[in-house]
């Protein structure tokens, strides 16, 4: 039987994650996830891209989302009232233009410092209203692109295979970044194949297939850059039609409801795979 074996949400862009046992699924996704996005001082979006150290940032939020903590090794943590309701500034992701709510010159030094470039926080604003696209349309806060990224324990495994064939070292899940890691399913990217998906109190309708990057190759732990893999190894067997690689998909919120590790994962629609 398949079912939810991780749940992470990533309260900033780019910094590290939060695992939790239960969620509460948004239209925008899990509560909370990437509802911070770290700019540069023009409000361009700071990405693991060029800025690895973002993931050794790990970021805290309460469950009303009104206080956030930042930590790092070697800097003193910092803990902000989260200003939700002031003038947002114009933003920029992936060259489109948004609006954020800047959080203050004080999360900005210290972002600064620990990164070594000058940044600022941004927080969604309430009339942030983004439409995602994809098979299924939907919303999302600062994501790259639909509400929520789903692996299979499957994929990973044929793709650590491949590694290893290669000679190169497994990997952990958490270099993809998923919010929702599901076991049971046989066959490797089945989750390319379910088109929607009931699990606990929610429904997720597909969109697209995750196209990688280059975040792929940092070591979230220690925020070292090691390459080509595993871009070289997706690349011989995950190539898709449009360019690039893919691994994991992404799905638009249906029905918001209550997540938890454990819940069984019920495929309600199949379809063709994108590829």
């Amino acid at each position: 039987m398949p079912v939810v074996t991780e749940l992470t949400y990533y309260p900033v862009k780019g910094c590290a994650g939060v695992p939790v046992d239960q969620a509460r699924l948004t239209p925008a996704g899990l509560a909370h996830d990437r509802s911070f996005m770290v700019v540069s001082e023009e409000g361009v979006f700071r990405t693991q891209r060029r800025d690895p150290g973002l993931t050794l940032i790990q970021p805290g939020i309460t469950h009303d989302g009104t206080r956030l903590t930042l930590r790092a090794d070697g800097f003193e943590p910092l803990a902000i009232a989260v200003d939700a309701s002031g003038a947002a500034r114009p933003v920029e992701l992936f060259g489109d233009a948004y609006r954020g709510i800047d959080q203050g010159d004080t999360v900005a030094d210290w972002l600064s410092s620990v990164l070594g470039v000058p940044s600022r926080l941004v927080r969604v604003p309430p009339d942030h209203d983004r439409v995602t696209d994809g098979r299924t349309p939907g919303t999302s806060g600062y994501a790259d692109s639909s509400a929520v990224h789903l692996i299979s324990r499957a994929s990973l495994g044929l793709l650590n295979e491949r590694l290893g064939e290669r000679g190169a070292d497994p990997l952990p899940m958490n270099r993809f970044r998923p919010n929702i890691v599901v076991d049971g399913w046989p066959e490797p990217h089945t989750e390319d194949r379910a088109h929607r998906l009931t699990l606990g109190a929610a429904e997720l309708g597909y969109t697209k297939l995750a196209v990688r990057c280059a975040v792929t190759m940092v070591d979230q732990e220690t925020a070292a850059r090691s390459g080509p893999e595993p871009l070289r190894t997706l690349a011989g067997y995950r190539r898709a039609a449009t360019g690039g690689v893919v691994f994991g998909a992404k799905y638009a919120v249906l029905r918001p409801g209550k997540v938890s590790v454990g819940d069984e994962v019920v495929v309600g629609e199949w379809g063709e795979p994108e590829r």
